[in-house]
């Protein structure tokens, strides 16, 4: 896996560290966040989308990234848009 850094959370303390990379090799973006709370995980189980079962598959998770670092999330997607064009 080739994982390019591209920012953590700004108000990052010495025990969170929210942070965006992107896996260069499977055009991925990758993002640590903070587990939701029990209602929020349960209201995203329970969201309906067309075609798809409620719940949240084996092997996903549901994550939370503050709003602060939308400037980081817009540079991954530009870093991996990037490179699925080559």
């Amino acid at each position: 896996m080739t994982l390019r850094f591209i920012g953590i959370d700004p108000n990052t303390g010495d025990d969170e560290s929210p942070t965006v990379w992107v896996d260069q090799e499977r055009e991925e973006l990758v993002f640590q966040g903070w587990k939701p709370g029990t209602e929020l995980e349960a209201e995203c189980a329970a969201f309906e989308v067309p075609g798809h079962g409620r719940g949240i598959p084996e092997g996903e998770a549901v994550i939370r990234i503050p709003a602060r670092m939308v400037g980081m999330i817009r540079e991954a997607c530009d870093v991996v848009e990037r490179a699925a064009v080559r």
